[in-house]
């Protein structure tokens, strides 16, 4: 059952991402092969300018495996592996970067140095994490959001999520994005609090005037088949033709993303928005193509 084809980078990224070539990223722990190879696939693209943090005898010995030159790139020795993500949230702060990548390093301890308030990297929104998900190079994105940052998320953190993705669509040309606040029902049961929390937050959404199409709570089938919405009588222009799925823990929204990877073979770009830099935190598994299209996310999330 596991899908045999290649990840694609979807094309609409890379093309956005070009419009603000040049953008200086800090890659946190780079002396890794993979790493380095998406570095060098983004400075293939001209999206951004490394900083490369780490250990500098490693960082060269994968360059130099790779043909891959880095004469020109500044690099910050550190090899430690954990003192790594200070050192890039200090230079996000004092703005040397524009972006924070994830390199190989575990993402909770990335995490926990770019909330500390003493980087002033964290404004009045909440930070949350999308997915921009696509099967082939000229496939219409699937978003999922939040499925790797907030993990029981409550409404108020939840219309955080969602202003920060109405954002990201429209930065990615979806002009009046539709959204799907996910349940597993299309009916608001006081059993279910996913449900009770999408009828809330399309009443909230409605007053602050977003410009979305926001709809829910709607189950996975009514959110992406109009066949299903169909059937089941659910007229709304989000039904079964979602941009977004705005997922109600990160639970859902992981094993979403996961199982469209693992089974079909989708292109999953990972970023933090929200704050004063994007934060790509792509899993130390993923291919180099992931990380790529992570990258161009992170680059059309710039300001």
């Amino acid at each position: 059952m596991l899908s045999d084809k290649s990840t694609v980078c979807p094309i609409n990224l890379l093309d956005i991402s070009s419009q603000k070539r040049g953008a200086k990223a800090a890659i946190v722990n780079a002396g890794k092969r993979l790493p380095m190879l998406s570095v060098m696939d983004s400075v293939k693209e001209k999206l951004i300018i490394p900083v490369l943090i780490g250990d500098e005898i490693e960082i060269k010995k994968n360059a130099e495996e790779l043909k891959f030159d880095i004469s020109d790139f500044e690099i910050i020795n550190e090899p430690i592996e954990n003192n790594t993500a200070k050192i890039a949230a200090k230079l996000a702060g004092n703005g040397h970067v524009n972006i924070i990548v994830k390199g190989h390093i575990h993402t909770d301890i990335l995490m926990k140095e770019v909330l500390l308030r003493k980087y002033n990297l964290i404004g009045k929104k909440r930070l949350s994490h999308i997915w921009h998900m696509t099967l082939d190079k000229d496939d219409k994105p699937l978003i999922i959001t939040d499925g790797a940052l907030n993990v029981n998320p409550n409404v108020k953190t939840k219309m955080h999520i969602l202003k920060n993705v109405v954002d990201f669509c429209h930065r990615i040309n979806i002009a009046k994005p539709k959204i799907s606040i996910l349940s597993a029902t299309e009916e608001v049961l006081d059993s279910m609090q996913s449900s009770i929390d999408a009828k809330e937050i399309c009443e909230l959404a409605k007053k602050e005037n977003l410009n979305a199409d926001i709809f829910g709570p709607l189950a996975f089938d009514n959110s992406v088949s109009k066949k299903s919405a169909e059937i089941k009588g659910i007229q709304n222009i989000v039904a079964g033709d979602a941009d977004v799925l705005l997922v109600p823990n990160v639970e859902t929204g992981n094993a979403l993303v996961k199982m469209m990877i693992y089974f079909m073979g989708a292109c999953a770009a990972g970023v933090v928005i929200g704050g004063k830099v994007p934060v790509v935190i792509t899993s130390r598994s993923d291919d180099a193509t992931a990380r790529l299209a992570s990258i161009a996310a992170a680059v059309v999330a710039l300001d």
